[in-house]
């Protein structure tokens, strides 16, 4: 009899565990935060309907290339939200996500997707109207690291794109202009959120350069007071691609619930969601909808992210060499 009542002891605990499935992870980027804190009671409310399941999903936020970092190095989540494919190419590079992840959603897996703004203090009394303006010996910009953080990473490669428009633009316009521009900023936080931190609370800074939804947040919680927005003469495309971390998911037994989780983004609550939270959605339906809040900018895209990236931003290319130039001469 005590063996067989261990047994059904054992059983029932298998079945159990089986029947509650590992809160679900999501590593996301920095300014993500209050886009997902909507999301996310959403979503569980639309599992719990359809499956009668209840389940949880956490969160992890950070500079978007510091959680590819992190995932890489082992951090358990099943799905990866990023404001770059480097960072997705980067994690699929370490065996963890499919190779073919941006064909496995719409969109090339990027539900929505953002461009880098300006934001200013109120009046704007540096007079800040353009990238050009940054260069200024008397104008201080933040901007968080580009080796740590997407939002990073786009302002550099708008300013970077911004100088080649200039007449006689080149590579070695481009570096002069952008070095100038590192120049003017006087500290680097890991990721957008800090940026903004920095500017907001801290008060340091004249500029900060920040993708249009995180302005959209400050706008709503400040208004009009304290702070303009500036769009600058062209700016870059920003794509949010998603990713399952397969091999992640499959051992926490979360592969199916972390697909349905993404797929959630493309749903229409999820896309209004996006678009309530400044990130532009993927759906041209649903930001036609919204195109009050969202205007026409001149943007231009990235076509080939590896080679930009070799160039750019891999141990000991452009940015690398302007930040030790700088380093050495601070």
């Amino acid at each position: 009899m005590k063996y067989g009542f261990l047994i059904l002891t054992i059983s029932a605990l298998l079945i159990s565990r089986v029947a509650q499935a590992e809160p679900l992870l999501n590593a996301s980027y920095d300014v993500a935060r209050d886009f997902y804190r909507q999301f996310n009671p959403a979503f569980t409310a639309y599992w719990k309907q359809k499956t009668g399941t209840d389940i949880i999903v956490q969160q992890s936020h950070g500079g978007s290339s510091k959680q590819a970092r992190a995932v890489i190095d082992g951090l358990d989540a099943d799905v990866l939200t990023t404001n770059n494919p480097l960072d997705i190419d980067a994690v699929a590079a370490a065996g963890l996500v499919g190779k073919d992840w941006a064909r496995r959603f719409a969109h090339h897996a990027s539900p929505s997707w953002s461009t880098i703004l300006f934001l200013v203090r109120k009046g704007n009394p540096k007079h800040i109207h353009d990238w050009n303006d940054l260069t200024r010996a008397d104008v201080r910009v933040i901007m968080p690291n580009p080796k740590t953080s997407g939002n990073g990473r786009y302002s550099y490669l708008a300013a970077w794109q911004y100088a080649l428009t200039l007449p006689g633009g080149d590579d070695a316009t481009a570096r002069h202009f952008v070095a100038a521009l590192l120049h003017n900023v006087p500290v680097f936080d890991t990721g957008g959120r800090g940026a903004t931190t920095t500017f907001v609370q801290r008060g340091v800074g004249d500029v900060l350069l920040t993708f249009e939804n995180e302005l959209f947040l400050i706008r709503k919680e400040f208004g009009d007071q304290g702070f303009e927005i500036v769009a600058p003469s062209i700016s870059i495309r920003a794509d949010n691609p998603v990713a399952v971390v397969d091999k992640v998911a499959t051992e926490k037994g979360n592969t199916t619930l972390a697909r349905a989780y993404l797929e959630y983004h493309y749903s229409h609550t999820g896309q209004e969601l996006l678009a309530a939270n400044g990130l532009r959605p993927a759906d041209e339906t649903v930001l036609a909808e919204h195109a009050a809040e969202f205007p026409k900018l001149r943007l231009f895209s990235i076509d080939d992210w590896p080679k930009t990236y070799a160039k750019h931003f891999a141990d000991g290319g452009v940015l690398d060499q302007l930040m030790t130039t700088e380093a050495a001469g601070s």
